[in-house]
């Protein structure tokens, strides 16, 4: 059965040339032109393995879109848009997007992230991340830090008994500390494990993720607990284990 793709773009130009070289690629792909569409077609229940976003759309902006998405869902979503300021990649990624390209692209570079994409999220056609991508398990399961539960089996966080909506991504992260406390992660090495991918540099995809992620499970973001920064070096879980 083939991974199954919504599109959403509202150039029908742009629209049709990317589903075209997607279907030749083995995809089936659902194409919405705006934001009330595109939330239309994401809530009629179909399995979808990945969602393309444009951010300038009629109607409902991408932004709105991704910030209906991330509700209900940890599907993979790729930003594709013309806007390539850093601000509108943090506020983007800052939303829980998984990548962002910049138009234009090539069919090639897309076709590559949207099939990067789809794999290092784990996702199977249901919407559901894959024990590949949780953290080491503890007893029971559970890894258990000061104030959190962090459960790999259910993909699920409690913050003093009230769960705590994580993105694929920021779950990842949480769980590369969790799961190797005491050891020290360089940004190059959060980005390998996590995205699966070379690194090269771009630091405000991690440090957006790392900041979306304090701000959900410390009590203070600005002075961190459970992931501590080591200046110049990178990061480590704080001392939380129970």
């Amino acid at each position: 059965m083939p991974q199954r793709v919504l599109l959403i773009e509202d150039d029908e130009a742009i629209s049709e040339m990317v589903r075209s070289y997607l279907v030749k690629e083995g995809y089936a792909v659902d194409t919405a032109f705006d934001g009330e569409a595109a939330e239309k077609l994401f809530h009629s229940g179909a399995a979808y393995d990945l969602i393309l976003l444009d951010l300038m759309l009629p109607k409902r902006s991408g932004n709105d879109v991704l910030q209906t998405i991330r509700r209900d869902s940890l599907l993979p979503v790729l930003i594709m848009s013309a806007r390539d300021s850093d601000v509108d990649k943090a506020l983007g990624l800052g939303f829980g997007a998984d990548d962002y390209i910049t138009k234009p692209f090539s069919m090639i570079e897309l076709a590559a992230r949207v099939k990067a994409a789809i794999r290092r999220a784990g996702y199977g056609a249901a919407g559901s991340p894959s024990a590949a991508a949780a953290p080491a398990k503890g007893k029971a399961g559970i890894i258990a830090l000061r104030g959190l539960q962090v459960d790999p089996n259910n993909f699920s966080v409690l913050k003093n008994g009230e769960e705590v909506k994580l993105t694929a991504k920021e779950f990842q992260i949480l769980g590369l500390f969790a799961g190797s406390p005491g050891r020290v992660y360089t940004k190059a090495q959060i980005y390998s494990s996590v995205w699966e991918d070379d690194y090269y540099g771009d630091e405000n995809v991690i440090n957006v993720h790392m900041r979306r992620l304090r701000e959900k499970i410390e009590d203070d973001p600005s002075k961190p607990e459970y992931i501590k920064t080591l200046w110049g070096i990178g990061y480590k879980l704080g001392d939380v284990l129970e």
